[in-house]
């Protein structure tokens, strides 16, 4: 589910964890909407992405071409970020 600027994830054992939201983004090469998040509880700085529908909900990234596609958006925004 997301929210405004967080979204909640299960965990293996069932458990919501709530995630901080670092940025959304669309793609036409794949018709579908993306979210990049981080979980705030770990300082390693991992950073998780997943498709999502209109109605918030978080669908699996399948391929390796829209895995390849994610990484290089996410690689951008970090190079953007440490620019600014």
């Amino acid at each position: 589910m997301l929210d405004s600027n967080c979204l909640y994830v299960k965990d293996e054992n069932g458990q919501e964890k709530k995630m901080i939201i670092l940025f959304t983004f669309d793609s036409k090469d794949f018709d579908a909407q993306y979210v990049v998040f981080q979980d705030p509880d770990l300082d390693q700085g991992d950073v998780y992405a997943s498709r999502y529908d209109a109605e918030g909900n978080l669908l699996p990234i399948e391929t390796d071409e829209e895995w390849d596609m994610v990484e290089e958006v996410i690689n951008t925004f970090a190079e953007d970020e440490e620019d600014a």
